[in-house]
Parts: C-alpha cells; structure tokens; sequence
C-alpha cells in the first residue's frame, strides 16, 4: 500500500509537484468546439471572451477520420491564441481507443503550458486515473512544466458510477466529475428521449379521491439523474473537487435546459457543458450566484463582524454556519464580478 505521505509526491522525476487544493476559478460553462472545423476554430478568440472554459473536444462527436486533425487543430489554436483568464480544457479520447495514447503525448508536450485540465471520457475506476497520473508527470518532467496539469473525469458507465468515491480520491490532480447522461443511459439500459433530459414516463401519480374514484389524477415528470448526481456531488466534495452537469443535447428547448442546469446548481453543481452558444448564457445566468442573494450574504458578513455568535436579520436568526455559506458566496461572487462588469455593478462591488 502506498503511503499517504507520498501522495502529494510527483510521480516522475522532474515533474512538479501535485496541487494540495483544486484552484478555485470561475466554470459555470464548460463550453466545448471541434477544433478541426475551421468555422467553429475562427470564433475561438470571441468565444474566449464570453466562457469560462473553452474545451477542444477530441472524442465523441468527431468522425474517426477527422480525429488526427482535431488534435493537430487544437494544438494551433492553442499556440496562436491568447486566451486571457479563460481556462483551456481538452476532452481526450477515450482509454481503450486508438487515440487517447497521441492525444495525450502530442498535447503536453506541444501546448502542456497552455492547457488547464485534461477531461477524460468512461473513466470507470481509480485504475483508470492512475494510468493518466502517472503518463501527465511523465509527460510534464519531459518538457519541463512548471505547473500539474489537472485530469476531470466523466461519469457516463454503470461501473464508473459504482466506483465514484474511489474516482475521486485517485489522485492530487482530480478536478472534477461531470455527468455523462448519454452514454451513462446506454451503460444502465435506461430510457430517455434527448440527451441530459428523462422521459415522460418516469413519474409519480397522486393517491385516488375515495369520493370521487374516476376523476383524473396528477402526474408529475421525475428526475432520472437525481440519484446519480446527488451520489456524484458528494463524493466531489468529500474529496475536495468540483462537480458537473454534463450536456443538454436539445439546443432549442432552452427552457428545459436552464430547468436542468438550474436543477444541478440546487443540488451543489458549479457548472455545465454548453454545446452551443445558446447554452452559454443560460450556463452563466444559472450558475452565478443571485443578484439578491449576495446582497443578502454581503448584509449578514457586514453584521456578523468576525462571524461568531448569533445575530437577528430580518426577523430571522443567523449565527456561524451561515457567515461561512455567505462569505463563500461573496467571495464567489467577487470572483465572477473581476471578469463580468455588469456583474460588478449589480453584486455592488
């Protein structure tokens, strides 16, 4: 068994040493393009205006013979583009694929000092985590990479799921999980009717009236990711990374996909894919703190002076618990306020 004290050791000679706490930066959007198609390659630079994360998807969606020159894509925009504050992710192939092995030795070794984290699809046991490990310090002492990059994973099979807590404790780099709704479906032979959405068969039905035993009875539309997500959340936080509302695949319902997303952020998500510029400011709107509510947590720090003890506001008694959930939020919310103006005026800071 391998000491905890070594946990925090580089697994190579040469390559830095692993983070001790994920950084906490703004992704509310995990905003994906196809680096080999040149339309979607010449909003880059404006894109990395608008995001959080841009992500250079090298996997599903990408034709087998187009995989070669998404990664040689990628690489180009990375080299030629000045991203700001903007976190650049890439989604590699996945491990039992032909690709995965070339997407990860060309990209660290060509624009490792560009890249954030390095999303890893199927991801079904720490075994899996481990290989990346281990082949990112390689790679990083190789070039000489001052800094770890990061490895998020993809929750999208019945095994995966089983071993979650064990994902997310494999290793120093783990950022995050994000739910793979699509191929986690196929994985469970469940059934849905759009990617990241349920069906409508999925339901609670109200008791019978004794009075009035033919009348109709209400039905209400259940979530089917509920369990899984709700699983997923805690063992992120339990080991100190971030969770992730994967992908909404019906673009135009743009209802459905902010109830979704809006969903996630209840339950302690900190962000979602967008698949389409649509998506990006629904992402932004569901995932940044409320407008009232910081004003709210700004009014209990300012009340509570160092935090301890109680104090009435508002009719309502607040006392240690919620200075430390508003002094999150403020400081989130700060956060968002440096990159968003408008954000900055309407937060008051």
């Amino acid at each position: 068994m391998r000491s905890a004290k070594d946990f925090f050791r580089p697994l190579a000679l040469g390559a830095p040493t692993p983070l001790r706490e994920v950084p906490v930066r703004p992704s509310r959007m995990i905003h994906f393009f196809d680096p080999s198609n040149a339309k979607m390659a010449a909003k880059v630079p404006e894109l990395a205006r608008q995001v959080d994360v841009l992500l250079g998807n090298l996997e599903d969606a990408i034709q087998a013979d187009n995989k070669v020159a998404a990664r040689e894509g990628l690489v180009k925009i990375a080299k030629e583009t000045n991203f700001g504050d903007t976190q650049l992710w890439t989604r590699i192939n996945s491990l039992d694929s032909p690709w995965a092995l070339d997407d990860l030795l060309r990209l660290v070794t060509e624009i490792g000092h560009k890249l954030d984290v390095v999303m890893v699809p199927k991801v079904e046991g720490a075994w899996d985590i481990h290989y990346v490990d281990r082949l990112l310090a390689q790679l990083e002492a190789k070039v000489g990479l001052k800094r770890p990059l990061l490895i998020h994973a993809i929750l999208e099979t019945a095994t995966g799921v089983a071993n979650v807590e064990e994902i997310c404790a494999a290793s120093p780099r783990m950022q995050g999980l994000s739910l793979g709704p699509a191929d986690l479906a196929a994985s469970r032979r469940m059934k849905t009717t759009r990617v990241g959405g349920g069906h409508p068969g999925y339901l609670v039905r109200t008791d019978p009236d004794p009075a009035h035993p033919d009348a109709p009875r209400a039905t209400a539309q259940q979530d089917l990711w509920h369990y899984t997500l709700a699983r997923m959340v805690d063992a992120c936080n339990a080991n100190g990374i971030l969770p992730y509302y994967g992908p909404f695949g019906d673009i135009k319902d743009t209802v459905a996909c902010e109830d979704q997303f809006r969903n996630a952020f209840l339950m302690g998500c900190v962000g979602a894919w967008s698949l389409h510029p649509a998506q990006i400011d629904i992402a932004k709107k569901v995932f940044s703190p409320p407008i009232d509510e910081v004003l709210w947590a700004k009014k209990v720090i300012a009340a509570m002076g160092d935090g301890t003890g109680a104090v009435m506001i508002d009719g309502k008694m607040q006392d240690d618990a919620t200075f430390k959930q508003c002094k999150v939020m403020v400081e989130f919310a700060r956060m968002l306020a440096e990159k968003d103006a408008a954000l900055k005026q309407a937060y008051g800071f």
